[in-house]
C-alpha cells in the first residue's frame, strides 16, 4: 500500500479538512482547551508509540501564548513512559476532549520537560504541586469532527452499559501476572484512587 493507492482508493481531502490546520491557536481553539477536562497525551521512542490520558478540572491545561502550552503532570505509577520518551524525542500529540462534546481538538508539537518551581506552583492543585510540567510549542492544531463520536455513542448515557462490563483493574492484572492484588472492589479501588489523585 502507498500514498498513491490510498489516494485511489479514498479520493482527495474535502476541502473544509485540507485548510482546518493551523499553526497555532485561535480563539476557538483556545476556548476548546480552556473547558477540555481530559486530554490524551502521545509520545514516541523511535520504536514504540504511548498514548497516556491526562484529567483534572477543566482548564488544566494552561494555554501560556497562543503556541506555547503546559500540562501538569498529577501523580501516577512511575512508569513515565512518556517522559522518558520526550527526552530523546521531543514531539508529541494531544487529543482534547470536552464531555458531551462530540468534536474534539488535535495538537501537535515538541515538549519539553520543566522542573522550574514557578513553572510547577503555576498548576498546584488542593495545595500539591506537580513533580514536573510539560511545556509544549506547538506546531500544528485542528479540530477534528465529531462522527466517530457519534458512531461510537460515546457520550449517549442511554447506550452505556448497565453495569461495569470487564473486570476490575486488579482482577485483570491478577489473571496477567499471577501477582495477588488484596483489593478487588471496584468501590474500594476507586476510593484508593482518590487518596492518590494529588
Amino acid at each position: 500500500m502507498d500514498e498513491k493507492r490510498l489516494r485511489e482508493i479514498y479520493g482527495p481531502p474535502k476541502q473544509k479538512a485540507a485548510s482546518k490546520i493551523l499553526d497555532k491557536l485561535d480563539k476557538h481553539c483556545v476556548n476548546f482547551i480552556e473547558k477540555s477536562s481530559f486530554v490524551i497525551v502521545g509520545t514516541l521512542n523511535g520504536q514504540n508509540i504511548d498514548l497516556s490520558p491526562k484529567g483534572d478540572p477543566a482548564g488544566f491545561v494552561k494555554v501560556i501564548s497562543d503556541d506555547c502550552l503546559e500540562i501538569p503532570d498529577r501523580p501516577g505509577n512511575n512508569r513515565i513512559d512518556g517522559l522518558l520518551n520526550l527526552v530523546n524525542n521531543k514531539f508529541i500529540s494531544l487529543l482534547f476532549f470536552i464531555p458531551s462534546v462530540n468534536e474534539t481538538l488535535r495538537v501537535q508539537g515538541e515538549a519539553e520537560i520543566s522542573e522550574d518551581m514557578k513553572t510547577r506552583q503555576r498548576h498546584s492543585l488542593k495545595s500539591n504541586t506537580p513533580k514536573t510540567v510539560l511545556r509544549i510549542k506547538i506546531t500544528q492544531a485542528h479540530l477534528h469532527c465529531g462522527k466517530s463520536s457519534l458512531r461510537g455513542n460515546l457520550w449517549n448515557s442511554d447506550n452505556w452499559p448497565k453495569s461495569r462490563p470487564v473486570p476490575t483493574l486488579f482482577e485483570m492484572i491478577e489473571d496477567q501476572t499471577g501477582i495477588d492484588c488484596e483489593i478487588k472492589d471496584e468501590n474500594k479501588i476507586i476510593s484508593q484512587y482518590k487518596k492518590e489523585l494529588y
